[in-house]
């Protein structure tokens, strides 16, 4: 671990406050808690850190002072099914200011994440304030203190080189982090390719998983959101979100006609599944997955089949946080083709001694598996199945469910689990963030064994599992 000083722009305006500080700029005096360069990340996430300020409907208290932030709970859901020594494949970004408190670096560090912790002595931490405004989980949100957002410049080589990079932007801002993510990456790669690897030929692009940010969810921004769907391998807005694009309003889309106006806090779960049907059609040639976040419905799952089968992602297994799962670099095989026309003196025994032929002497052609596409609705957790009621009084704050339900997600996706699998690991690491006020405690059962809220991860997917 070690601490070195980050160099301010030299001409950065000196009269300019923190609160006008652009993305990837850095302040005086800031410090910097490294990665180690050989450090192998699985999951990065470019969500901010912030502490909230939650404001409940009465009689519930405020809670003061909670980490928070979408990159907090997101680097908490990858970190769920990642104990050590995986949790150093974990890794994010915590701005510090003057005032950020010690407690939450304790926190922070009892996770064994790899935090990119920033020290900024000049600015004030970001902070913002979530209030409940009614019974159906509606939430208001805005900054207290200025926001430092974050840019592809702010990825450390270690961080560049993640498996599973989560966004959460605009589509526009989306465009342009995955053009310079994927340069700065592609050049970082092959200006000091591995040593096993010495034509760079083992660079992989890496998954793009993105949330839009929800206040741009509006029908003005469809069109760059379609645009933008090629760019990322998951794009995973909530069913309101949807509903936004495509020109609905609350839970439900306007042209519905079986929408009532009651203002029903339920989700149209037919709704939903037109809404990604829109949204695949807009680019059917293109392979993107759907992932629409729906609360206690669980999340709706759909992507275009038709096209070569392709995984997602390698990897070991890394099945429910008992492992954390490696990737092998795999070398694609020079081939040698044989050019120009047949002439007089072709070989053609040789010419056709390297095909392959099945018991028969005929000549064996590659399978093609196809992709057949997905549309499924998986439910939550504390869903369908699970018990109305118990469920309720599980459920205790739904601030961050979503953040932390896509660190699960993107982190089985890096492992390697299919797109159905990867969002039972989401489902699994929402439930225990929506359990209490802020972050579930980590602990230690009797067997030495690492738990969160006194439940160990990997029991908690496969109890769910086997439900679905």
């Amino acid at each position: 671990m070690v601490l070195r000083p980050r160099h301010s722009d030299p001409n950065m305006d000196p009269d300019r406050g923190p609160e006008d500080q652009e993305p990837g700029e850095t302040g005086p005096g800031e410090t910097v808690r490294d990665i180690p360069e050989t450090q192998e990340i699985d999951f990065v996430t470019l969500g901010m850190f912030i502490i909230d300020e939650i404001e409940f409907l009465p009689p519930k208290p405020p809670a003061h002072g909670v980490l928070g932030g979408a990159g907090s709970y997101s680097a908490l859901g990858a970190r769920l099914f990642s104990p050590p020594p995986y949790s150093k494949t974990v890794g994010w970004i915590v701005d510090q200011g003057s005032d950020f408190p010690p407690s939450v670096t304790s926190l922070i560090d009892s996770w064994q994440t790899s935090a990119l912790f920033r020290h900024d002595p000049s600015r004030l931490t970001t902070r913002g304030w979530n209030g409940y405004t009614d019974a159906s989980e509606h939430r208001a949100f805005r900054y207290t203190t200025p926001k430092k957002r974050l840019v592809a410049e702010d990825l450390t080589p270690p961080l560049l080189q993640a498996k599973a990079i989560h966004l959460i932007c605009s589509p526009l801002r989306c465009q342009q982090l995955v053009t310079d993510i994927l340069a700065r990456r592609k050049a970082a790669y092959f200006a000091s390719p591995p040593e096993n690897d010495p034509d760079g030929e083992g660079y992989t692009r890496p998954l793009i998983i993105w949330e839009p940010v929800p206040d741009l969810c509006v029908p003005s921004e469809l069109l760059n959101c379609t645009n933008t769907l090629p760019m990322v391998d998951v794009c995973s807005p909530n069913h309101t979100e949807l509903a936004g694009f495509l020109g609905g309003g609350g839970d439900r889309l306007e042209d519905d006609p079986d929408t009532d106006a009651g203002g029903s806090s339920s989700v149209d779960t037919a709704a939903v599944e037109r809404g990604c049907e829109q949204l695949l059609a807009s680019m059917p040639l293109q392979s993107y997955t759907l992932v629409v976040r729906a609360g206690e419905k669980g999340c709706f799952v759909a992507r275009n089949g038709g096209r070569k089968k392709k995984v997602l992602a390698g990897g070991g297994d890394g099945a429910g946080g008992d492992d954390g799962g490696k990737t092998v670099v795999k070398k694609k095989k020079k081939k040698e083709y044989i050019r120009g026309g047949l002439t007089p003196d072709t070989d053609m025994e040789a010419l056709f001694a390297g095909l392959m032929q099945d018991e028969e002497g005929r000549v064996a052609r590659e399978e093609i598996e196809i992709d057949p596409g997905v549309e499924k609705w998986i439910p939550a957790y504390y869903g369908e199945g699970y018990g109305k009621e118990d469920a309720r009084d599980k459920v205790v704050d739904p601030t961050g469910g979503g953040n932390t339900f896509l660190g699960g997600l993107s982190v089985a996706l890096a492992r390697g689990k299919s797109i159905e699998e990867a969002c039972a690991w989401g489902h699994v690491a929402a439930s225990f963030a929506i359990e209490q006020v802020g972050f579930p405690v980590l602990g230690v059962d009797e067997e030495g064994r690492e738990t969160w809220n006194g439940v160990r991860v990997h029991d908690r997917l496969r109890e769910f599992q086997e439900r679905l």
